[in-house]
């Protein structure tokens, strides 16, 4: 078998940004060829009214794409958004709390009900200060893992589940997590959370950062939120699932009085997303990666995420004293992978040299340093190739 592994189209570098990231050629080429008269319009998307018959079919059809590629129930809304996954921090819990459900819910506890945290790393952590700040009475279900030498709190993986401090469902309004920490590479095994919730408390999960690479069951959640520019196109739109019933409210004036209507889920879903302009292009795009991921497959794109880390993971695994990985193995996530080399000089050197080859973006985010490589759905197989031959290269000069 040939080791020669082709450079990537049009003087393209090997891009492993954790996000914005890599978007398929294919979709950049349509984009390419749409972009100064979209579909003999006369004009690009960029210019296009919101208001008119054309980008109505744009945004409508996205949304019946990403329908079909992740099988979402009919009871569910689709909202495109804008404001990323921290603008959701803030809307998750107020829409929540503005559900007639949780209100009901809480009018028969007699206080205010709290909701559960799972903090895996610097996202879902983020999420947490979010709720604190709003008023919020979260409950801390997990905050990392705890080392048994020193009582440190890690993010390096989940403990199990029989050491969660779940609250009682008749007292906790919804559950949320981050399936994938892109600062820390820690990935939650799907299903693993909604397993151990109970089914009548609302499980809300940012997917910003794995979705679309592995199916997903989406009954089994409340709300699913995530931004873009990960796995699904440009930044600049959001893209939330959310059980209709969690949508209705009662009468009550109080219910809204402290949310701005931004971050309004039943103000986006009245007016299919558009109450005013959305972010057209980037939506547009989104529509061509749905599209993209569709005629691919999800389970496709699944067994190609897997054998992408696998190949990274196993060049660490086979030197651990140089590729120094922390996340336990059942927690490695397959989208972005970090670790560190023996000295920081070290890892400048290797950054450096990766650059030299046509690898870009693989400096570890800035509050823990190291390496990252971001291997979202549109990285093919032979850029985590290129990053382990250049790994195997980099070890026999510098071990």
């Amino acid at each position: 078998m040939s080791d020669f592994i082709p450079e990537p189209p049009y003087d393209r570098v090997w891009n492993f940004s954790a996000g914005p990231s890599t978007l398929p050629v294919s979709v950049l080429e349509q984009v390419q060829r749409d972009l100064f008269n979209y579909k003999g319009h006369g004009m690009s998307v960029m210019e296009m009214s919101h208001r008119s018959k054309i980008y109505g079919q744009i945004i409508s059809n996205a949304e019946a794409t990403l329908r079909r590629v992740l099988k979402v129930p009919d009871n569910y809304s689709v909202l495109f958004l804008q404001g990323g996954g921290t603008g959701e921090f803030a809307a998750a819990y107020l829409n929540l709390f503005a559900s007639k459900s949780v209100r009901e819910k809480q009018r028969k506890l007699g206080r205010q009900l709290n909701c559960d945290y799972l903090v895996t790393g610097s996202w879902s952590k983020g999420g947490l200060k979010e709720v604190q700040r709003l008023g919020g009475q979260p409950n801390i279900v997990l905050n990392g893992v705890t080392t048994a030498e020193s009582g440190e709190v890690k993010y390096t993986g989940l403990p199990p589940v029989s050491e969660w401090n779940l609250g009682k469902p008749e007292e906790t309004a919804f559950v949320y997590y981050c399936e994938n920490e892109t600062i820390h590479g820690v990935e939650t095994p799907s299903d693993f959370v909604v397993d151990a919730v109970d089914p009548s408390v609302p499980v809300i999960c940012d997917m910003s950062s794995n979705m679309l690479s592995r199916p997903v069951d989406v009954s089994r959640f409340g709300a699913i939120v995530a931004g873009a520019q990960k796995n699904m196109g440009p930044a600049g739109v959001t893209i939330v699932i959310v059980r209709k019933d969690l949508l209705e409210r009662d009468d009550d004036p109080e219910t809204i009085r402290n949310m701005p209507s931004v971050l309004d889920w039943c103000y986006f879903d009245a007016a299919g997303s558009m109450p005013h302009t959305p972010p057209t292009f980037a939506i547009y795009v989104c529509g061509l990666v749905f599209e993209w991921v569709e005629a691919q497959g999800v389970e496709a794109l699944e067994k190609l995420r897997e054998a992408r880390s696998k190949l990274v993971y196993d060049e660490i695994d086979a030197h651990p004293e140089f590729f120094r990985g922390s996340v336990d193995k059942r927690y490695r996530s397959a989208m972005n992978i970090v670790f560190n080399l023996p000295t920081p000089e070290l890892e400048s050197k290797f950054i450096v040299e990766a650059g030299e080859r046509n690898m870009v973006q693989l400096k570890g985010h800035r509050s823990l340093g190291g390496i990252r490589i971001s291997l979202y759905n549109a990285m093919p197989l032979d850029g985590a190739r290129k990053f382990v031959a250049f790994m195997k290269e980099f070890y026999t000069q510098n071990c």
